[in-house]
């Protein structure tokens, strides 16, 4: 069977790109609905009464969201319509059970706080870095160029708290600098500038780390000379460990240089070895690390007397409290659980809102992972693929470590829950993080340049068979 088409050429179905700019604004209504509504009912829970500034901080809060979605409107039309609206959920959720932190502490007549106002302060900040991101950054592919910059940037940025005199010990953990009344956590922004060191690396000597060794129980084994850089990952993250005190930023930063390595050779081989240095180093810390020791045994034994545990404890009672659907915004007490509103937000979250509560907060945290994966999978470069996932295995890592460590999965580690804790640099590092993968899904959704086709006055004949 055959047509002829005389007169020009034959019809045919195009896809259309759709921006999705529409379904992105629904969606961050009802981001503002959930955000809003929990301000408003830990006011209900706690004092009985809408709080009186609601209308200002509604306001400023859908500011801020409705701010991020202009921008994205006007420079990533074609980026990812689900990732903004889910952090400004998060980040809403978070301001309320801040603030219903301080409710509890006023009515206890502790003087520390607010901690809700800074938050929004912080956020702010974040929500302007942001813009900043997607209006000077038009092409994520120019980062390449920077990527030994953003290695040393890196590198820096983590030896920066074990100086005298800016570095600060708190808890046990020396991460955190001071200059004058402000603190600042640089891991946070370390980890996204090793996300970018690694991506570019990989880009350029992933042929020569795919390269297979022996076999060994079926596995491809990388070769002997080919393991410098996981070696030197591998004692990075160790002196994190033992200078630094910090056990979750040195199983992040090891955790995402495996998979991202993994990802870019496609070589199994990578994660025994891999998975076999970390228990060795895990094993040699706990030996000889006393304050993995104390983190380890208040694992093991939370209910000893002997143990310090305490934290732990209490964050267990407070979710155990909350059952499966918990006890309501402002009917709980989460002020008792130490750091309720940074570290153990997410204990805050179970004893108030459930087990049904913290499901849906994991749900939230599985799609922006999801979201930033489905970004590599359609991005049309290498260094963009591997940077959109680094960025999405850095939040499912971190929400793995700090959920698995508050009910006692795995040892505490003493990381932030990304949108939710209390914490400025945390939060204005992870909406840098949402604006690189927004600009990395625009280029990677956005229609390629139809090209001009050749004059041709002839009559064009399609044969159709």
């Amino acid at each position: 069977m055959s047509a002829t088409y005389a007169s020009g050429p034959a019809p045919e179905r195009s896809f259309v790109h759709r921006r999705r700019r529409g379904a992105e604004l629904f969606l961050l209504l009802l981001a503002l609905v959930v955000g809003i509504g929990a301000y408003a009912a830990v006011g209900l829970g706690v004092q009985g009464r809408v709080p009186a500034d609601i209308v200002e901080y509604g306001g400023w809060l859908a500011g801020l969201c409705l701010a991020c979605h202009v921008v994205v409107r006007l420079t990533a039309p074609y980026a990812d319509p689900v990732l903004l609206p889910i952090v400004s959920a998060l980040n809403g959720l978070g301001l309320a059970v801040i603030h219903r932190i301080d409710l509890g502490y006023a009515k206890s007549h502790v003087n520390i706080g607010p901690f809700a106002q800074n938050q929004l302060i912080w956020m702010t900040l974040g929500v302007l870095i942001f813009i900043g991101v997607l209006v000077g950054l038009r092409d994520h592919r120019r980062l390449q160029a920077f990527t030994y910059t953003s290695g040393l940037a890196g590198i820096v940025l983590l030896l920066l708290p074990l100086l005298p005199v800016v570095g600060t010990d708190i808890n046990g953990a020396r991460i955190w600098i001071h200059v004058g009344s402000l603190s600042f956590q640089p891991g946070e922004v370390a980890k996204v500038m090793l996300v970018l060191f690694f991506a570019g690396y990989l880009v350029l000597h992933r042929d020569a780390l795919a390269l297979a060794g022996r076999r060994f129980a079926g596995v491809d084994l990388p070769r002997g000379r080919d393991l410098g850089p996981i070696l030197l990952m591998w004692l990075v993250s160790l002196a994190i460990l033992v200078f630094q005190g910090d056990l979750g930023s040195s199983l992040l930063f090891f955790g995402l240089f495996l998979v991202m390595l993994y990802v870019a050779t496609e070589r199994p081989g990578w994660l025994v070895v891999g998975a076999a240095m970390f228990l060795a180093g895990a094993y040699c810390a706990y030996l000889f690390v006393g304050h993995v020791q104390v983190r380890v045994d208040a694992w093991l034994h939370p209910f000893a007397a002997s143990s310090n545990a305490y934290q732990l404890v209490q964050g267990l009672y407070g979710m155990a409290w909350g059952g499966l659907v918990g006890r309501g915004l402002g009917q709980g007490d989460p002020t008792i659980t130490p750091l309720g509103f940074s570290d153990f937000i997410m204990a805050s979250v179970g004893e108030e809102l459930g087990l049904t509560g913290v499901m849906a907060v994991l749900l939230l945290y599985g799609m922006i992972t999801e979201r930033a994966l489905r970004t590599a999978l359609v991005c049309r470069d290498a260094f963009g693929k591997l940077v959109a996932v680094g960025l999405g295995v850095v939040f499912a890592l971190q929400v793995f470590v700090v959920v698995g460590g508050v009910t006692r999965l795995i040892p505490l580690t003493g990381l932030t829950t990304p949108f939710l804790s209390y914490g400025g640099s945390s939060l204005v590092a992870n909406w840098a993080i949402i604006a690189l993968l927004l600009r990395i899904s625009d280029q990677a959704r956005r229609p390629l340049p139809e090209l001009a086709a050749p004059e041709d006055d002839a009559t064009t004949v399609v044969q159709l068979r």
